[in-house]
């Protein structure tokens, strides 16, 4: 099987590599970018715990094709981070003890950014809609949706400020 080039933006850097036609874009990241913050759960698309952004959309990456993200804006848990300060969500889940095991912490917290991007002032409920298709095995959900609402408070603070 041939190889095809590739070529998008992750966290804001331009890649370009030759990949196999059905290299998952999970293992694309994981394997040949060492970007090794996205964890492979189900392999399936139930668990989440491989949440990317492509293109401001929360995409379950073990769903995806590397070559179907060719020319696309990707971001992973590894870009929420700038010049080494935690994002908004990142210090949320912190904070307020937004993880347990944290397993599903790096899909949670890229869906999280996506769901305040989209309702930066979410309801409990909004929230919790918002996250369910991202499992947490250790029931940490109460904890998950007050650092959501931690963050948006936060992004709120700073856009009036």
């Amino acid at each position: 099987m041939s190889k095809k080039l590739v070529s998008m933006s992750i966290n804001g850097k331009k890649v370009e590599e030759a990949v196999e036609p059905r290299l998952l874009l999970i293992h694309f990241l994981r394997e040949n970018l060492n970007l090794t913050g996205a964890h492979i759960g189900c392999e399936t698309g139930h668990c989440g715990a491989c949440t990317v952004d492509i293109d401001g959309k929360s995409v379950k990456s073990c769903t995806v094709l590397a070559v179907q993200s060719d020319g696309a804006d990707i971001l992973t848990v590894e870009g929420l981070a700038k010049n080494g300060v935690l994002s908004a969500v990142q210090e949320g889940f912190h904070l307020e003890h937004g993880l347990q095991c944290g397993y599903c912490t790096p899909g949670m917290l890229v869906r999280s950014y996506r769901l305040l991007q989209e309702n930066p002032n979410p309801t409990e409920a909004e929230i919790r809609a918002g996250i369910s298709g991202n499992l947490c095995r250790c029931t940490g959900y109460q904890n998950i949706v007050k650092a959501v609402q931690y963050a948006a408070k936060k992004l709120q603070e700073t856009a009036a400020a």
